[in-house]
């Protein structure tokens, strides 16, 4: 009420924080559920023209304070179960934030680029550490996790779905129909992507009650319908890879046989990537409303303006890595500096140099560009451990619904770094929450197996 009646309502917010800071000491568990549950219905004050600051509300201020919370804890002794600190994964990770410090010492625009270092930073301790902590002590988080995450999601999609039926549910309208809580449909996709293989895993536990089962039938009803009208192609490609993968799980083909016969794969495109190319151009189908041409455009390489500047975008990211192979351009700014590598045959009628049209659309082609080739290292290393716990877990858990549970997430990560080949949004809390907090789940699951499944430990206190 004072602050309304001094025209300064934001010291409302001043009980949300002092709420927010005794949690954190008292009980976490519910804090970083209400953390994840607000990730759906975060709002981009920059997007909304507020302030000038490309900041979350109010996911980031949380995650910042969690990152003070995790320094604090660090002065005392291990700020999170030792046992997550001392897993390979997190070498891994840690090394790349290391990474990340020493080439945005010598970026081309430093104070973007440790931006990114600390964005970087508060979601892996948020979402990784701290959730792996209570992954690894309360067996409940684990479940509790992704319902946080997916209900907050459906109700997006309902708003946006009521939107989009205002416009005659037309493909024009769904790149822009999700606003203001998803930037676009892809970032929309890619999440809706990554929840829907851990719901469906979830539809198979039998401890759950026929009730709690269909409303997660609904959940999942809601989340596909979601997924056909985001026309994002994109997201539609990357379930479809890993029902694929599924498929081959099931199969019983192992690990090592699989990447031999993507290395192969990999190989024949680049040996007959000229023919390809010309058997691509002669898909003129542009993106359409009809669902069944909006598929088909997803090869067209001659005339969509979307998949054309993508193309002009590797380009770019690859001549920036050319230019510096070691170091980058420096975190996160690519989107500053990639306009002068733009040859004028590449450019397409979205093009832009306003350093206002996003960045690398590649979550390898990125890294490559911003931190070196180390950067790409990093980026593939994650996918590999991605790959190597997914396969692993299966082979570990004997319960039935924590074996399912383990392969829901590991599917819906995998859609990530399919989805990573043409989009990259890490930057973002929408994809970051789920991607650091699958690989904290297959990191758990590795060091417990079912041991964390059949008793409950203490939350963090």
């Amino acid at each position: 009420m004072l602050g309304v009646y001094r025209d300064f309502p934001w010291i409302a917010l001043v009980p949300m924080a002092a709420a927010g800071i005794i949690m954190a000491f008292t009980r976490l568990d519910i804090l970083l559920l209400f953390l994840v549950a607000a990730v759906p219905l975060s709002l981009n004050l920059e997007d909304m023209e507020i302030g000038g600051l490309g900041i979350y509300l109010p996911t980031e201020p949380l995650l910042a304070g969690l990152l003070l919370l995790f320094i604090l804890r660090s002065m005392r002794g291990f700020p999170v179960d030792q046992r997550l600190l001392r897993h390979p994964l997190t070498y891994w990770i840690a090394g790349s934030l290391v990474w990340i410090l020493l080439t945005a010492l010598v970026s081309e625009y430093p104070l973007v680029s440790f931006k990114f270092l600390i964005a970087r930073l508060w979601f892996i301790v948020g979402f990784f550490f701290f959730c792996g902590h209570l992954f690894l002590h309360t067996p409940e988080f684990r479940h509790q996790f992704i319902f946080a995450y997916a209900v907050p999601l459906c109700i997006i999609i309902v708003y946006t779905l009521i939107r989009h039926a205002g416009f005659g549910f037309e493909k024009d309208a769904g790149h822009w129909v999700m606003n203001p809580f998803y930037k676009d449909h892809t970032s929309y996709g890619a999440a809706l992507a990554m929840v829907i293989p851990p719901v469906l895993a979830l539809l198979t536990w039998r401890r759950f009650s026929a009730f709690l089962r269909l409303a997660l039938l609904g959940v999942l009803a809601i989340l596909i319908t979601g997924m056909i009208f985001s026309y994002t192609r994109a997201a539609w490609v990357s379930l479809v890879a890993v029902g694929a993968l599924f498929v081959i799980m099931k199969l019983g083909v192992r690990l090592r046989t699989l990447i031999s016969a993507m290395v192969l794969v990999a190989g024949f495109l680049w040996v007959a990537q000229d023919a390809l190319l010309i058997q691509l151009q002669k898909n003129e189908q542009d993106s359409s409303d009809n669902l069944t041409e909006h598929v088909e455009s997803i090869s067209n390489v001659s005339s969509d303006a979307s998949n054309l500047e993508r193309l002009n975008r590797w380009n770019c990211a690859i001549a920036m890595f050319q230019e510096r192979p070691l170091i980058g351009w420096g975190p996160g700014t690519f989107q500053f500096v990639y306009a002068p590598f733009q040859r004028s045959e590449d450019r397409t009628i979205i093009s832009t140099n306003n350093a206002d049209g996003g960045n690398a659309h590649s979550e390898y082609l990125g890294p490559l560009a911003e931190q070196g080739v180390m950067g790409m290292v990093f980026a593939l290393g994650l996918l590999g451990f991605c790959l190597h716990l997914g396969f692993r877990v299966q082979t570990q858990l004997y319960d039935e619904d924590q074996r399912n549970l383990a392969m829901g997430v590991f599917l819906g990560l995998m859609t990530y770094f399919v989805h990573g080949v043409l989009n990259n949004y890490l930057d973002t809390d929408k994809a970051s929450a789920l991607f650091w907090g699958f690989l904290a789940l297959l990191m758990v699951w590795n060091l417990t197996g079912d041991a964390g499944a059949k008793k409950r430990g203490a939350a963090i206190t």
